[in-house]
């Protein structure tokens, strides 16, 4: 009977398992920070070439010493992938376009919204072939960022749920690096240069 109800117990226990359905803010967050500035460059800052992969030498003098000096295992965060080929495709294309956006941004024509995409914030100065020349790269750009957003998460078995908290965390970082001058739309809706 003892055993009955042990096995009974241990079975109820081993069967409440727990769901933790996991989100890499922090992750993303860097990994938006990267994109950002490699897409864009910083505040003031032309947009950077993506960076070349670095081989992997399993033999190198740090790694085989490193072998010889085994220490203490720690959790790493986690980390996310940004770097297929559709992602890399998407980034390239926005950073071929940042730099026709620029001087339009620049000049107060194209605003940067709290939601981090693109909008025509002023069309006083331009003709109607520059008028649609804005309306055509705000476009591309905003399509592209949407674009990126759930190919991240596609990429990192992300639900299309939490697509939109990839896409706050992505709008938090293109606001802190656009560039002083430009016009940006606080939280409550309000423009301002920065």
């Amino acid at each position: 009977m003892l055993k009955r109800i042990l096995f009974i117990t241990a079975f109820f226990i081993s069967a409440c398992v727990t769901v933790n359905i996991y989100f890499p803010a922090a992750a993303v967050e860097r990994a938006a920070d990267q994109i950002v500035k490699e897409t864009w460059g910083g505040p003031g800052e032309p947009a950077k070439a993506a960076p070349k992969p670095q081989s992997y030498n399993p033999f190198s003098p740090m790694r085989v010493a490193a072998l010889s000096f085994i220490g203490e295992a720690h959790a790493q965060e986690a980390d996310i992938n940004v770097s297929n080929p559709a992602i890399r495709a998407i980034k390239d294309s926005i950073r071929e376009r940042s730099n026709a956006i620029k001087p339009f941004m620049d000049r107060g024509n194209i605003g940067l919204a709290q939601d981090g995409l693109l909008t025509v914030h002023n069309a006083d100065g331009l003709n109607l072939k520059e008028r649609a020349e804005t309306k055509q790269l705000v476009d591309a750009e905003n399509r592209d960022r949407e674009n990126l957003y759930a190919e991240i998460a596609k990429a990192n078995n992300i639900s299309k749920e939490s697509v939109s908290r990839i896409k706050t965390i992505f709008a938090r970082s293109w606001l802190d690096q656009a560039r002083p001058g430009w016009w940006i739309q606080d939280a409550q809706g309000n423009w301002k240069k920065k």
